[in-house]
């Protein structure tokens, strides 16, 4: 218990050295790096965390065919049965777009309507309930996805653009919409041109939810959207804008929001020269009656265009200007390579990124055959949601878990649960921010729920007995000692010391190597 209690008050100190791995320039069309080392660092970067069946898809296809597969911007494969079972399962999945949003609208709206004080209350609480098992189901259906998702390199990036194009669960009348906004408008751009990602993204209903662009109409303008738009999402915060770009962005967004009534409710009455101008889609809804029809200025040019045209205008202005290409490499170098990330390298992608119109896999191949991404293996500190997805996947493996409760817990008490940041630029990418003592006694002690615990992942009710050893054998597996090797003296030392498999797995799990990817 001593040697236990050592180890977790040195890990801060010990997390602050990195595992260096020594290894050659991976490029797409490369064979598998030969060095042990390099092969598992280069894997564990790119995907949620070294798992058997990733490494042995890459020794089988070699690293250029198997990157080649990943990068490809096809749709994405299936998931194992019991994990594809559990996501058929989940309310979120089912019906056209918009249809469970306006399901529970019409439910609220129900509900508000009894007369009866006791029955209006049970209705209300019922109605709440859904509400949060909607969200809840969407971060549980992430977290399968991150586990045992075949293209594990569009699972990553799925979620660095959900975390940059971000909306919270925590604002409640996102929560019908945020699964459709995962599946409808990031994972299926998540690798093709950034202008059809942004189109996708900003006009998504959950997305207009979140930054109040229902309220945006002409003469009562709401400048949330606009702003972020310009702010998170395209130009950054050093892009070159002006308040005025920020006001004239907002006027070409006005009228663009949703609509929860049923899908067969009557349009809106409008005049016969803008009826035809109106949409609904799901959710969405554009009103030209709400919108500013004024000429506008964007960025120094005028906007020709009218209507929804305008707000596509405008989008493929912002989506082509050099200042999106540079915040959007910058962000993916920093996520990919290195907190502070080699100036030469964004460069390199910035010029791919205007010399391709966007295209996301070609800006990926451009930072995944550099040299300073292959430096940089070993060096990138792990966020929480890296960190527990990943100590889970070497844990178990192939192996399908039955109860991602535990693990969402996990995750919410690392500070980084799927969708759950508060404000719209999503949770930090560096080191400096999840690297404090409380952050990594708080991974200590997942490290050792998943290490001397892991069964209550795989319980199929809450109170379900627990398997017997109710920890994985670790020391046993394969690919732990593949990894073994690329310990530190430390680490090694540590685990020859530990008392039982319990603490073997804990050890490992908290280890300094285990901060880094």
């Amino acid at each position: 218990m001593r040697l236990f209690t050592g180890f977790r008050c040195g890990l801060a100190a010990l997390c602050g050295t990195a595992l260096l791995l020594g290894c050659a320039a991976v490029a797409p069309s490369v064979p598998t790096p030969q060095d042990p080392a390099a092969r598992l660092a280069w894997i564990d970067r790119l995907s949620w965390g070294l798992g058997p069946g990733t490494v042995a898809e890459v020794e089988h296809a070699g690293a250029g065919r198997w990157l080649d597969a990943q990068l490809r911007a096809a749709p994405p494969g299936p998931l194992p049965a019991a994990a594809q079972q559990q996501v058929d399962a989940m309310s979120i999945g089912s019906g056209p777009p918009g249809a469970l949003a306006i399901r529970l609208e019409q439910q609220r709206r129900a509900a508000d309507a009894l007369t009866d004080v006791e029955a209006r209350q049970v209705a209300r609480q019922a109605y709440q309930k859904a509400m949060n098992e909607a969200g809840r189901e969407t971060q549980q259906r992430f977290l399968l996805r991150a586990l045992y998702g075949p293209d594990q390199l569009r699972e990553v990036l799925s979620w660095f653009w959900a975390n940059h194009f971000y909306v919270s669960v925590r604002k409640g009348p996102v929560r019908p919409l945020l699964a459709e906004f995962e599946d409808r408008a990031i994972r299926p751009h998540a690798l093709g041109r950034f202008r059809d990602l942004l189109g996708a993204v900003e006009l998504d209903p959950a997305m207009l939810v979140y930054l109040d662009n229902q309220q945006n109409a002409a003469g009562r303008i709401n400048e949330n959207l606009a702003r972020e738009l310009m702010e998170l999402h395209t130009l950054g915060v050093d892009g070159g804008y002006t308040q005025a770009d920020v006001q004239e962005m907002a006027r070409v967004l006005t009228g663009v929001g949703i609509n929860l009534q049923p899908v067969d409710a009557p349009p809106p009455k409008l005049p016969p020269a803008l009826a035809g101008q109106w949409v609904r889609q799901g959710a969405f809804e554009f009103n030209p009656a709400r919108h500013d029809r004024n000429p506008k200025t964007l960025l120094g040019q005028p906007l020709h265009a009218m209507g929804l045209a305008e707000v596509n205008e405008a989008l493929d202005r912002l989506a082509r200007a050099p200042a999106t290409a540079r915040h959007v490499s910058r962000k993916l170098a920093t996520y990919f390579v290195a907190d502070d990330p080699p100036p030469a390298l964004v460069e390199r992608m910035t010029q791919t990124f205007q010399r391709t119109d966007g295209d996301i896999a070609a800006v990926m191949r451009t930072l995944l055959s550099s040299p300073e991404f292959t430096a940089s293996l070993g060096r990138k500190f792990r966020d929480p949601l890296q960190y527990a997805v990943g100590a889970v996947r070497l844990a178990y493996g192939d192996r399908v878990i039955t109860d991602t409760g535990p693990l969402l817990g996990w995750v919410s008490r690392l500070g980084q649960a799927p969708y759950a940041h508060e404000t719209p630029d999503g949770y930090p990418l560096r080191q400096q921010d999840w690297a404090s003592a409380g952050q990594m006694s708080a991974r200590f002690d997942v490290a050792r729920a998943v290490g001397a615990n892991g069964a209550v992942l795989l319980r199929t009710e809450a109170r379900a007995p627990l398997e017997k050893p109710p920890y994985p054998a670790m020391a046993q597996s394969p690919l732990v000692r593949q990894l073994e090797p690329t310990l530190g003296v430390a680490t090694r030392q540590t685990l020859a010391k530990a008392a039982s498999p319990q603490d073997w797995n804990t050890y490992l799990l908290a280890s300094p190597e285990r901060m880094y990817r």
